[in-house]
């Protein structure tokens, strides 16, 4: 029996004692990827840079450590996450000899030049390091804020200028809310290497993402992030699927890598427990699961980050530190 083989029967036994199940699920390798463009190897799961934190920063610091000891080398923060608070949490978390073995990405709000420049030096003084891996241009929403980031003065200005001066290695951008928005950003700029966005299995049902943004952004080489797996919560909670089903899901599209949110150790174990043990799903799988999940509530009744049918009469509530 292959290794691989032999840990998803020993992982599924009841017989099997928790410490038994971590032990196994610490020595089998993590599963890695390259980063379209950016040539980046990195781990397909990648550690959510909100929820690690909402449990106080010690947590936040087991949490992140207890991803290296699992394998994850690729870890998320953002500049509205706790009012900066997870920036700030990686440069105690990662000093010395762990920032040269893990690669860090925060992301920014600011769609000015010299706001998005000063937000960078700030980031970088908060994580304590001379670079970040991948920055990123947070939650980009509205066509409005397109027109900024593009023209004159805008941010990615900032994003270029700060890749060609090394603080950063890589740029993209991330967004939730309509996929017309990531397209005009793909299509306004070669100079994008990343894009991030909800990928999961309700998405298929209403603006998807999925649909209308992949294959543009793989024909780019553009390296793909997913997030909202989970739909913030929204899937399990309504009972749509599990858990697993959502991160088989997820991981079986043509993604490079999901960024999660978990709040604990017990959750980061059990995300990771799945990525190392699962089977990616057939196309013949996929298809009855999101045949079932067509038959229950979708779009913004699920996805409350997404732009709203203007039929629906349902106000979407824009929040700041949204999280992934």
């Amino acid at each position: 029996m292959h290794r691989r083989n032999f840990l998803q029967s020993a992982l599924q036994s009841a017989a099997l004692s928790a410490a038994a199940r971590l032990e196994l699920l610490a020595d089998t390798p993590m599963p890695m990827a390259t980063l379209g463009k950016t040539g980046l190897q990195v781990s397909r799961f990648v550690l959510g840079g909100y929820h690690m934190n909402v449990q106080g920063p010690e947590n936040a610091i087991r949490v992140i450590h207890r991803a290296i000891d699992l394998g994850v080398n690729f870890f998320d923060s953002a500049n509205l996450y706790h009012k900066g608070q997870s920036d700030e949490v990686y440069g105690k978390a990662i000093g010395g000899g762990l920032r040269q073995k893990v690669m860090l990405m925060t992301k920014c709000e600011k769609y000015s030049r010299d706001e998005a420049m000063k937000t960078l030096e700030d980031q970088l003084r908060k994580m304590k390091t001379d670079y970040l891996d991948l920055w990123q241009c947070h939650q980009v929403s509205e066509h409005k804020e397109v027109d900024q980031i593009l023209g004159p003065n805008g941010s990615l200005e900032a994003f270029v200028l700060a890749k060609k001066q090394g603080k950063v290695r890589h740029i993209g951008f991330t967004g939730h809310h309509d996929p017309a928005i990531h397209l005009r950003l793909l299509e306004g700029s070669d100079e994008w290497e990343t894009v991030q966005m909800p990928i999961n299995l309700i998405d298929p049902h209403y603006l998807s993402f999925i649909t209308n943004v992949l294959p543009v952004a793989r024909k780019k080489g553009m390296g793909v992030l997913a997030m909202k797996s989970n739909a913030i919560g929204e899937i399990t909670k309504n009972k749509v699927a599990r858990i697993e089903e959502c991160l088989r899901f997820t991981w079986s599209q043509d993604v490079d890598a999901l960024v999660s949110g978990v709040e604990t150790t017990g959750q980061l174990e059990e995300n990771v427990l799945v990525l190392k043990t699962m089977k990616k799903m057939s196309k013949q799988e996929i298809s009855i699961l999101l045949h079932k999940t067509k038959q229950g509530q979708t779009g913004v009744k699920i996805e409350k980050y997404k732009r709203p049918d203007a039929k629906s009469g349902v106000v979407l509530q824009h929040r700041d530190g949204e999280h992934a």
